[in-house]
């Protein structure tokens, strides 16, 4: 396991191979070993003769003790377990996976995905240690119709987490995207599980780019944005976690008891195609009109010679005409 070698050399100093060793109880050429292996998971590490190694600028490793120090007391109680995996292909899948053995309220993270993924399928760039990768299960009781706009609602939660970091300017852009003037920022990725008609689970994967480098962006094809960028500096992920998550559970809860509807005006309000003429692509065909919003479910309104038309989710993207 390369997770106890990582924690040492997150602080970003030099540690030669023989006091590694002796910290970590393995042999020199066991370090070495280990240090292969986190440069072939894409982590940087500089090897300078008579000094040892050291990972240039360290590393923001998730740290369960620290997330759950800075969540709301109601909010852990909420929480089932929190699961903090080094490498995993998906948060989505590992939390689908589980999701009948361990249950509603669990939080599955990341340090890197390699099989990460967003809406349509497209593959989501996850570099180690330097964006949030995160899955929750939230168990709903009154099927998929009532799930409607579910996407919208976790939108404008990850918005106000946002907000207690000091990041303004985001908008979203239906039904799943977060952007920051016009860059994406963030996505959401729903998944559900279990009976359509009646209770059932959702896997609601989120991530969010935090200190995305160009080499690992070089995959990405949109405009895109990072924290960093945006603030300066990148913030700690573990308090940006927490204060995700302490703004996601309560809007979960409300959203069980009283729908989208109790989030259309806020979402409104951020609405990044707010009256700008738009693309729908329907598949086979598209539809152009002008964005006048959602409604009372969270379908998208577009006017089309002068009347309203509703768009619901599934493999419907929306883009400025």
């Amino acid at each position: 396991m390369i997770e106890p070698l990582l924690s040492v050399l997150a602080d970003g100093k030099f540690h030669s191979g023989q006091a590694l060793g002796q910290a970590l109880g393995v042999s020199r050429s066991a370090i070495w070993k280990q240090i292969k292996s986190i440069e072939e998971s894409g982590i940087e590490v500089f090897s300078v003769k008579g000094r040892g190694y050291r990972i240039p600028g360290g590393l923001d490793l998730l740290d369960q003790a620290l997330i759950e120090g800075a969540l709301q007391a109601d909010v852990r109680q909420r929480l089932n377990l929190i699961d903090v995996n080094l490498i995993i292909p998906s948060t989505n899948a590992k939390a689908m996976e589980a999701v009948y053995r361990d249950g509603h309220g669990s939080l599955y993270l990341a340090e890197q995905q390699t099989a990460g993924r967003g809406r349509r399928g497209r593959s989501w760039a996850s570099p180690f240690a330097s964006n949030i990768y995160f899955s929750l299960t939230w168990q709903f009781n009154n099927g998929a119709a009532a799930l409607e706009g579910l996407s919208l609602a976790v939108g404008v939660a990850l918005i106000r987490g946002l907000k207690r970091l000091g990041v303004d300017e985001i908008s979203v852009k239906w039904p799943n995207d977060l952007l920051w003037r016009g860059r994406k920022l963030a996505g959401v990725l729903l998944e559900m599980s279990g009976d359509a008609a009646g209770e059932c689970f959702v896997v609601i994967g989120v991530g969010i780019n935090v200190n995305m480098s160009e080499l690992a962006a070089e995959t990405i094809d949109q405009p895109w944005i990072d924290l960093r960028q945006i603030l300066g500096e990148a913030p700690s992920r573990n308090r940006l976690l927490a204060e995700l998550i302490n703004e996601l559970v309560p809007v979960l809860e409300q959203f069980s008891s009283e729908g989208f509807a109790a989030f259309k005006d806020e979402w409104q309000q951020i609405n990044a195609h707010r009256n700008q003429v738009v693309s729908l692509n329907l598949g086979n065909r598209q539809a152009v009109g002008i964005c006048r919003g959602v409604d009372q479910s969270g379908a998208l309104l577009l006017e089309i010679d002068g009347e309203l038309q509703a768009y619901h989710g599934g493999e419907v993207s929306v883009r400025l005409a």
